[in-house]
């Protein structure tokens, strides 16, 4: 029903940018709940930030709020998460979700999974 397609990762310096796409292929609805998750090695998957189908609501979890920035582009089944003043704890498979009904953090609510694109910042 929704296939997820991320790109934008890479190797950076600390205080550097990046911006990660999530390309979302959507069949049958369009009212649907994107977000972004990361996972560090060894570490469970976390939540980042997410955004509903408008784009005029948004929740950033707080260790990444005043750096990373979630959007819905131009068709909205496009978002982003643009990532400044990256930290080397930052560090992470960085993978992008979507569900119907309102946002969430939880893992166990979002129903469909990209591949994840590696973010990795040294310091």
């Amino acid at each position: 029903q929704v296939q997820l397609v991320e790109s934008g990762g890479g190797l950076v310096q600390a205080g550097g940018s990046l911006r990660l796409s999530c390309a979302a292929s959507v069949r049958g609805f369009s009212n649907y709940v994107m977000a972004w998750f990361r996972q560090a090695p060894g570490k469970e998957r976390e939540f980042v930030a997410a955004i509903n189908w408008s784009g005029r609501s948004t929740y950033s979890t707080a260790s990444v709020k005043g750096r990373f920035t979630i959007s819905r582009g131009n068709p909205r089944t496009m978002v982003y998460l643009q990532m400044n003043s990256l930290q080397p704890e930052d560090t992470a498979v960085y993978y992008c979700a979507a569900r119907t009904g309102s946002t969430s953090q939880a893992r166990s609510d979002y129903n469909y999974w990209g591949q994840g694109t590696q973010v990795t910042v040294s310091s």
